[in-house]
Order: structure tokens, then C-alpha cells, then sequence
């Protein structure tokens, strides 16, 4: 069987491959052949402007003095092991409020998508936290759950980092929850009759046809919310947890010197990069799926 020029891939006849065409070896080559050149560009490129940054940046008349209160690595040897023992109280709040913000946010998607009209009082109160919670700032959120609620004087005494944790809960479950109810809002209303029309009743159609198709279609949305909160755990030392902003404010006082904020936000960055690297591939791959055949 002959291969047409020009042929995208090998033609296969009666169980054996056909060797692609010579236009088509031809087009590999230079697709190889581009992707090196860019690679090249890529780097020459970066090098310049970092060149030309740091440059700038050292040549600026005040640069000496921002250099020895910002980044003095004696300090930041001194400093490194309080902030990294407060880091570690920002990844326990971390991990708790990723756990409630998961729950409660689908409990809140899944209200707010029901259908039924005895639920309206619910989707009300549904759409009312989200309303409220998105449009209040996190800090503000932490003086009212962190100094409010103690001082009700019902609860008994808390450690600051769980009224913390509540409130980041309480904030990023109103995102979370947007985010949830458009994925299940973007699956076909077929699917769900079709799973009602096998004899699934709603609960197991959520949980076995729409949520699977909703998540996959907002993995990459999701992951940009635990990515943000990742870094607005540090907020928290607005209520005296000693994390690692308040460990790095504590040494800034003690040295008078502002580098463990520069130490703080590093170790931040350090932790978040893992998450935002894994949220690109992710949306590289579901980018790719989508567009299986359309690409030119």
C-alpha cells in the first residue's frame, strides 16, 4: 500500500507499521531542529535581562544601605532556624485548613446546586456565605473570628492558630465552593439524566458521574486557591501564633535589621513552588487532552 506525501502519521495494513513518508521525516527533523534554536533563545535571553537587572539594581545610589538591611546573610544564618520552627506551625494550619476547606467548600457546592424546591432556604444561606465571605478581606475575617468569638466567652480558651485556621476555613471555602459549582454546572445536564434514567438516585449521580467531571474540569482553578492560601497562612500572626512572620518580626526587632522578612517570604515561596509547578503540568496536560487533534 503506498503512503500519500505529506502523511502525519504511519498507516498501518493488516497488522503491519508503513514507515513514514519522507515529508514527514522531513517535518520531524525540523521540529527538532526549531525546538533546540528556542531553547537557545530561551536562555540567552534570560541571562541579558538578568544581567541587565542585576546591574541596574546594584548601581542604584541606594543600594548599599538596602543590601545590609535587607539582605545581610550574617542575620539570616542567625535568624533561620526561629523562622523554620515557625514555618512548621504555617504547614500544620496548612494541612488542617486544606482538609476543611475541601470539605466544607463541596458541602457548600453541593447545596448550592440543588435543585429541589424544599432547598431553597439552604441555597439561600449558601449564597449568602459565599456572597458574604468573597467580598470580606481575610485579615478582617481573622479579628472577628480570632478576638470575636473568644470574647463571647462560650468557647473555652484556644490557641490562636485554630481561630486562624477557622477563619482561613471559613474564607477559602466561599472560593472553593464557586469554583466546585461552575465544574458541575459545565457537565452536561445529559449525564445526570442519563444516570437517574439507570436507576442511580441524586446522591450517587454527584458523587459517582458529576463531581469526577467537575473536579477534572477545575483541577487547575482549585490548585491557584490552595496555592493562595498557601501564603495567606501567614496572616494568622495577626492574632500572636508564633509562625513564621511573627518569629522573622520578632528577630527584625531583635536585630534591627529587615532580612528575616526576606528569610520568611523565601521559605514561603519554597513551599508553594512544589504545588504551582504540579498546577502548570496539570494544566498543561488537561490543554493538551483538549485539544487531541486540533492543533495545526
Amino acid at each position: 500500500m503506498s503512503v500519500p506525501a505529506g502523511a502525519g502519521a504511519p498507516v498501518t495494513t493488516a497488522g503491519a507499521a508503513v514507515a513514514p513518508s519522507e515529508v514527514e521525516l522531513g517535518r520531524r527533523v525540523f521540529r527538532r531542529q526549531r525546538g533546540r534554536r528556542a531553547v537557545l533563545a530561551s536562555i540567552a535571553s534570560t541571562l541579558v535581562v538578568l544581567v541587565v537587572v542585576y546591574f541596574g539594581v546594584v548601581n542604584t545610589p541606594g543600594w548599599a544601605a538596602v543590601q545590609q538591611s535587607f539582605f545581610d546573610p550574617g542575620v539570616a544564618v542567625t535568624t533561620f532556624p526561629d523562622v523554620l520552627l515557625g514555618l512548621w506551625l504555617n504547614v500544620r494550619i496548612l494541612f488542617f485548613a486544606s482538609i476543611g476547606v475541601a470539605v466544607f467548600g463541596t458541602l457548600l457546592a453541593v447545596v448550592r446546586g440543588l435543585r429541589s424546591p424544599v432547598a431553597f432556604p439552604l441555597r439561600v444561606l449558601a449564597t449568602g456565605y459565599t456572597d458574604l465571605f468573597r467580598g470580606l478581606p481575610l485579615i478582617i475575617v481573622l479579628y472577628l473570628v480570632g478576638f470575636g468569638l473568644p470574647g463571647l466567652g462560650v468557647f473555652p480558651r484556644l490557641a490562636p492558630e485554630f481561630w486562624g485556621t477557622i477563619a482561613i476555613v471559613l474564607t477559602y471555602s466561599s472560593y472553593v465552593a464557586e469554583v466546585l459549582r461552575a465544574g458541575m454546572e459545565a457537565v452536561h445536564p445529559s449525564q445526570r439524566l442519563a444516570a437517574r434514567s439507570l436507576g442511580l438516585s441524586h446522591a450517587q449521580t454527584l458523587r459517582l458521574v458529576v463531581m469526577p467531571q467537575a473536579i477534572r474540569k477545575v483541577t487547575p482553578a482549585l490548585m491557584n486557591d490552595f496555592v493562595s492560601m498557601q501564603k495567606d497562612v501567614g496572616l494568622v500572626s495577626i492574632l500572636g501564633a508564633v509562625d513564621a512572620v511573627r518569629s522573622a518580626q520578632i528577630d527584625v526587632a531583635n536585630e534591627s535589621n529587615f532580612t528575616p522578612y526576606v528569610l520568611a517570604g523565601l521559605l514561603f515561596v519554597v513551599i508553594s513552588l512544589p504545588l504551582i509547578r504540579v498546577t502548570d503540568a496539570v494544566a498543561r496536560r488537561q490543554q493538551r487532552r483538549e485539544q487531541i487533534g486540533g492543533t495545526v
